[in-house]
């Protein structure tokens, strides 16, 4: 059993560190905010007092944040995970970032003698609950081969990509993917709706064929129901979508629907909507057509 440190105990990192817990494995938590930082003490983690202190205690190191400024601040600022580490520890960053950021966090790790992986994972709360995410790695195969043990603790299917910053860069591929269904199924539904349609019905007798996907399993229900409970916030969703776009202009790529849909993630957070899972990417949809999708009856 490994002696882990963990920090980012936020809706995917909590659910994440529970299944290293599950493992048999011992854990060193920390996180900014007390109250989560005391459920994963509850939940049988150690408790850390910083960022120094996990990795000073700790011989493996999994972040879970925001995106990538704060994955600098928690790796590379004052008293920070790299000064508490020792040549030979491994950081393990599953965050959605830039993956120039990665890099960048790489290279500094490299001159104190520590390893380090990108490891971005999809599949939101639900299957972080479940320890059936995919996880996309990246970085040499012995960092892999050390980590990917731990990593099965929490993932379904783990791959490695490629070196150091292809693990979000098939992130990025991945959100991009995600983003564009969601909003071609909000006007797949919008459009049956207004014909008078149950969207139930259509979601049921096209699953099936090519426009069946996990979007339309997992998101249509939840759109259908308007439950935007969220496993993955509109928020987050912008964010990658912005990496996405920051990535694509570095290397001339055209990336036209994802800009479009970025649009649409940046017009819902002006109204508020930015804590919503994405699924509610299609309520812009229903905001420029003037229809609510949902079932017959149910309105109101």
């Amino acid at each position: 059993m490994a002696n882990l440190g963990f920090i980012g105990l936020g809706i995917m990192g909590r659910p994440m560190l529970k299944n290293l817990l599950k493992a048999g494995h011992t854990v060193v938590a920390y996180g900014i905010n007390p109250a989560k930082l005391d459920a994963c003490v509850a939940d049988g983690a150690e408790r850390a007092s910083s960022n120094f202190d996990v990795a000073s205690r700790t011989e493996i190191i999994f972040t879970m944040l925001p995106d990538g400024p704060e994955v600098e601040q928690v790796v590379l600022g004052t008293n920070g995970v790299l000064d508490g580490s020792r040549p030979g520890n491994l950081i393990v960053d599953m965050s959605s970032i830039n993956p120039i950021v990665s890099q960048k966090i790489a290279a500094a790790c490299a001159t104190k003698g520590v390893d380090f992986l990108d490891a971005p994972v999809s599949g939101g709360d639900p299957k972080a609950r479940e320890g059936t995410l995919a996880i996309m790695a990246g970085g040499t195969e012995i960092a892999y081969r050390r980590a990917h043990p731990l990593l099965q603790c929490m993932g379904s299917k783990v791959t490695l990509t490629g070196p150091v910053g292809a693990g979000n860069i098939t992130k990025l591929a991945n959100q991009i993917m995600v983003a564009c269904n969601i909003a071609a199924m909000g006007e797949a539904l919008a459009l049956s709706t207004s014909c008078g349609i149950d969207p139930e019905v259509v979601v049921n007798a096209v699953k099936d064929g090519l426009a069946g996907s996990a979007v339309l399993n997992l998101k249509a229900p939840m759109l259908i129901a308007r439950n935007f409970k969220p496993g993955f916030t509109i928020r987050l969703q912008q964010k990658d979508l912005r990496n996405a776009l920051l990535t694509a202009e570095a290397k001339k790529v055209a990336l036209p629907l994802t800009a479009l849909v970025q649009q649409m993630l940046t017009s819902l957070m002006s109204d508020g909507k930015g804590e919503l899972d994405h699924s509610a990417i299609a309520t812009f949809i229903e905001g420029i057509s003037h229809v609510e999708i949902s079932r017959p009856g149910s309105e109101g």
